[in-house]
């Protein structure tokens, strides 16, 4: 799959319209070799346009440049993430299936439109001979339930310039009759009506939502978070494996503090199997670089430790990325999403006090790790730092409305979390090198070096304990 970022603006133009000189404008120093292309495009979505409601669009394309299957997904600023396969068959390439499937579920795909597109398209360069922008004047088709709608319009397409070429070149767009497009896509266009149609029937159909509650609210970000990350996940990268979990433990951890509101034990649990899933690629990932940091700095004579460290780890890696891949793909898990949508779709959720629960909960950690810190035991100093976790994410859910009081708070409980759990970090890192090499000078030196650097963490956990007791960092409560 190619996956490239495309950064262009649209145009509607009226029937006489036509292309003005742009040489001169914004760096441009030619304007040759237009080129014509016959665009045959076939869009498919579920029957209630949810890709499209969701600012995807998905289609099969014939002609021009780029033939094949395109999945066009939000970016960053203006631009726009589009993932492209060849041309196979009239099917939804599964590829593409999974990198929508937390938005369709289990809606099949069809044909909704269909758009030919006569297009001139015009490199724009500047005087190296560099193109800077693509112009193309198209001329559209649209087929969509029986009905045909024909229009002109204009797309200016970066490709080795800036903004401020985009920029230039609209204001000259504009002398020359152009307007912004009434829509932000041409198969948006085409069903325009239906597509307002089916908002309007999920807008009635949807319970309302109330936008004051900050339990509901938190939770929700933490839907929105699991979704928005699960395409990345699906292709195993570091930051989104992780970001989805923190996410998944978010939203476990509020359903827990709110459990006399939500009632959902059984959520919970499907939580926690999502969160083990995901954990099984980043627990690895974060080890391997912790480890293989530490041998490191051990030398060269570490080099072949450093191997099986490396190769023990990338295995895991590799088997949880495997076991990752087809739980996102199970019934399992989009029951899951459908039970997440329920509950935190609800319209009430009685009246907890945020504020009132994040201390109780605060309190009872306190209470832990105090009793965890006395006793040594390293299962109760990890149970402690659960409770310090959920705590974290129930002053982070009322900071929207207690601002830097509830920020300060979290920050202090954020460093005391870090700090527990570097301690257990250094537990688990001791415990793969036990089972890598327990009969190994090399491995010895590393263990102890893991034990130091577990008493440490530990040794610091006081202070930072302290520090986020102090009267001024609670004073949210």
């Amino acid at each position: 799959m190619e996956i490239a970022t495309e950064t262009e603006r649209k145009y509607d133009v009226p029937e006489t319209f036509e292309l003005p000189d742009l040489v001169g404008v914004g760096g441009i120093a030619g304007v040759d070799g237009a080129e014509t292309h016959d665009l045959d495009a076939t869009y498919f979505d579920t029957e209630d346009l949810r890709l499209m409601r969701n600012r995807r669009t998905l289609r099969q394309r014939s002609g021009g440049n780029d033939a094949g299957w395109h999945l066009k997904t939000p970016g960053d600023g203006e631009g726009r993430t589009e993932h492209r396969l060849p041309a196979r068959g009239d099917t939804v390439p599964v590829e593409l299936v999974a990198l929508v499937r937390t938005i369709v579920r289990r809606s099949p795909l069809g044909p909704v439109a269909r758009l030919r597109t006569h297009r001139v398209e015009t490199p724009l360069r500047d005087a190296d001979g560099r193109t800077l922008a693509l112009v193309a004047v198209d001329r559209v088709t649209a087929e969509s339930d029986g009905t045909e709608t024909v229009w002109q319009e204009v797309e200016v397409e970066l490709v080795d310039g800036d903004a401020a070429v985009l920029d230039e070149v609209e204001r000259r767009l504009f002398e020359a009759g152009a307007s912004h497009a009434a829509g932000p896509s041409k198969v948006a266009r085409a069903l325009a009506e239906r597509l307002a149609s089916v908002k309007a029937e999920a807008k009635t159909d949807k319970k309302s939502k109330p936008q004051k509650n900050l339990v509901i609210l938190y939770a929700r970000e933490q839907r929105d978070a699991i979704l928005g990350h699960d395409p990345a996940a699906r292709r195993g990268e570091p930051r989104a494996v992780h970001q989805m979990r923190v996410a998944t433990r978010r939203l476990r951890s509020t359903l827990k503090t709110y459990k006399k509101a939500f009632d959902e034990q059984a959520l919970r649990d499907e939580l926690r199997w999502l969160a083990g899933v995901l954990g099984a690629v980043r627990d690895p990932q974060v080890l391997e670089e912790k480890l293989l940091g530490l041998v490191e700095e051990a030398g060269p004579e570490f080099a072949h430790t450093a191997q099986r460290v490396r190769a023990h780890l990338e295995h895991r890696i590799e088997t949880g990325r495997a076991e990752l891949a087809e739980a996102l793909e199970s019934d399992r898990y989009l029951d899951l999403l459908d039970r997440i949508d329920e509950v935190v779709d609800q319209s009430s959720l009685g009246s907890p006090d945020p504020v009132r629960r994040a201390r109780k909960v605060l309190e009872k950690a306190d209470e832990k790790l105090d009793e965890a810190l006395a006793s040594g035991v390293e299962e109760e100093i990890h149970e402690s730092r659960k409770g310090f976790k959920q705590a974290r994410y129930a002053v982070e859910l009322i900071a929207p409305e207690h601002g830097k009081p509830a920020k300060n708070l979290v920050k202090a409980l954020t460093n005391l979390q870090d700090g527990l759990g570097d301690y257990q970090d250094s537990n688990i890192a001791r415990g793969v090198l036990r089972e890598l090499g327990s009969d190994s000078f090399h491995f010895g030196v590393l263990y102890g070096r893991q034990e130091q650097v577990g008493r440490e963490a530990l040794a610091g956990v006081p202070a930072l304990a302290k520090a986020a007791r102090r009267r001024k960092v609670r004073r949210v409560f």
